[in-house]
């Protein structure tokens, strides 16, 4: 037995800390499973796949708004860093793909959005691959509470902001349901929390207990606000 970024950096002949951070990020698996702790023993003769991150794709810009296809495994911040001339207009969790709205920071258009936010004035609808069957639509309406403290969980709570998710299922296979999920207000993981809290929790979401998945099924389909859509396809890794 030895330690999976040992192991990890001896097959891929890398550094100890690259294999380290790889395993970190959530890239790595052995035998369809995610490896989620660097230092886990592990028999010397694993065998391990990493993930390739997809480039970001840009679906539109004009001069007041950049659309991005984000692909999972990317934080947001560093896709900020990626588009130096623009500023994130709001976060997707780092798993998490689909679009995300970046603009020009301090202009008319910027403060604009950054209102449209605050006064759930915008359309966010995901999908989400859970665990279960649903076989109605539902709404949820459960406050959540936040604690941060190196990383950020949130809790059903009475002492929580409120918190509103709308779900319909598209398509059900086994005991696999996709959701569309469409949410008023913009909540730490409320997507994720909300869907645990009904017992359907999404699919590779560590986090919260879902079931092992090389990522989190979770994708930012559409988004709409001030006289923009857009829409950004479904990866194949959702369909049914």
């Amino acid at each position: 037995m030895e330690k999976a970024y040992k192991l990890l950096s001896l097959q891929e002949k890398i550094s100890n800390g690259k294999a380290k951070a790889l395993i970190d990020k959530g890239l790595v698996s052995c035998n369809g499973k995610k490896i989620t702790i660097a230092r886990s023993e592990m028999p010397s003769c694993s065998i391990f796949q990493i993930i390739q991150i997809q480039k970001p794709k840009v679906i539109f810009e004009d001069e007041n708004i950049l659309a991005i296809q984000k692909p999972p495994f990317i934080e947001s911040y560093e896709l900020a860093q990626m588009f130096p001339e623009w500023v994130l207009l709001h976060r997707l969790d780092r798993e998490t793909s689909g679009v995300i709205l970046l603009v020009k920071d301090k202009t008319p258009f910027h403060n604009q959005a950054k209102m449209a936010f605050k006064n759930q004035n915008v359309y966010k609808e995901y999908l989400a691959l859970v665990e279960g069957i649903v076989n109605e639509e539902i709404q949820i309406d459960k406050p959540i509470l936040t604690i941060k403290t190196t990383y950020a969980k949130s809790k059903i709570s009475k002492d929580g902001l409120p918190a509103h998710t709308s779900i319909k299922p598209i398509s059900i296979m086994g005991k696999k349901t996709l959701l569309e999920v469409v949410i008023k207000t913009g909540r730490t993981h409320q997507i994720r929390v909300h869907l645990k809290s009904i017992n359907h929790p999404i699919i590779g979401d560590n986090l919260y207990g879902g079931l092992d998945s090389k990522r989190l099924m979770l994708h930012a389909h559409k988004i709409s606000l001030l006289g923009y859509d857009f829409t950004s396809a479904i990866p194949n890794e959702f369909n049914l």
